[in-house]
């Protein structure tokens, strides 16, 4: 067994700027300062990361859902990545829910 985590994160796909009411609602969300996500959001980094199986499993997962819906619900492109024993992968948004079902 590794010690290194499993996550999962959220990255947009070709949006280099979200709305500041996108922003609000996504913060209501994940949780995630305005600021961190609109960095993020400009270099091209995650938009929300959910590190699974931690002491906070129960509440991320649910932000990590979410916050897919919302950006799915808006028509705003994003990719799903799963990052594990150092890896990082790009999965379809069912496998992520698949995975999300079993965890």
């Amino acid at each position: 067994m590794t010690d290194s985590p499993v996550s999962m994160s959220l990255t947009l796909d070709g949006v280099a700027v979200l709305s500041p009411a996108a922003l609000q609602a996504l913060y209501r969300i994940n949780g995630r300062s305005t600021v961190e996500m609109r960095l993020a959001v400009a270099a091209g980094e995650p938009l929300y990361t959910a590190e699974l199986f931690g002491a906070d499993h129960l509440q991320v997962v649910p932000r990590l859902e979410k916050t897919a819906a919302y950006l799915l619900e808006h028509g705003v492109p994003f990719r799903v990545f799963e990052n594990a024993d150092g890896e990082r992968e790009e999965i379809s948004l069912e496998v992520m829910r698949s995975i999300l079902g079993e965890a």
